[in-house]
This record gives structure tokens, C-alpha cells and sequence, in this order.
């Protein structure tokens, strides 16, 4: 079964995510390079799923701003599930983005082409 994900964009930003409205319950943060948004949110919100899958209630949400210094990424997401560890949560979120495998792979799929 398909499932239907909400792209929201405006000049600046793009933000990807199952449920309206966008909630960040967990966040975590991190800047890169200009490439494709859309590409990088989507790449993004595959690696945070499988980081997270086994969280219940657990929705994923990516932010993609774009900004002087390049893109400024806010992912984390909606959990409606309750009691859960916030902080162990955003930690985990944190190492994902500041992965660097992750990172390049992530790069490299949402690289803009050059026309030749």
C-alpha cells in the first residue's frame, strides 16, 4: 500500500512529512551544502525511519531551509505516543545527521546536475 507524504514548499523551504500540521515533538539540527531539497528530505527522512521504526506512534518530518550559508535541516518528528525519552530520542537524531557516511551518501543523491 502506498503511502502518502505531504510536501509542503514555499520559495525558501520545503517540508516533508506524513501528517498535517508539521510537529516537531523531537528535533535535531544541522547545515548542508546547497543541493536538491526535495532529493535531501526525502534521503533524510528514509535514514531517520529506519533509525526510528521501532518507535511507536513515531511519524518523521523534515525541514529544508534554504539560507546564505547553504541548508539549514531541522528533522525529527510527531510521536503520539506518550511517555517517550526526548532527550535519548533527539541524541540519536543528532548522530544521524552529524554521520558523515550518511552525510556524503545523502550529498551525493541530491547533488545538482550539471548540464553538460
Amino acid at each position: 500500500m502506498a503511502r502518502d507524504w505531504h510536501i509542503i514548499r514555499t520559495d525558501q523551504q520545503l517540508t516533508l512529512c506524513r501528517q498535517l500540521p508539521p510537529r516537531f515533538d523531537v528535533v535535531g539540527e544541522t547545515t548542508l551544502p546547497l543541493v536538491r531539497k526535495g532529493r535531501l528530505a526525502q534521503q533524510i527522512r528514509q535514514d531517520l525511519w529506519r533509525a526510528l521504526q521501532n518507535l511507536r506512534g513515531f511519524s518523521p518530518v523534515v525541514e529544508v531551509t534554504e539560507t546564505t550559508q547553504g541548508l539549514r535541516i531541522r528533522a525529527g518528528g510527531r510521536i503520539d505516543a506518550a511517555p517517550f525519552p526526548k532527550q535519548k530520542l533527539e541524541a540519536q537524531i543528532d548522530r544521524l545527521l552529524a554521520s558523515v557516511p550518511h552525510r556524503d551518501r545523502w550529498l551525493k543523491n541530491a547533488r545538482i546536475k550539471e548540464v553538460s
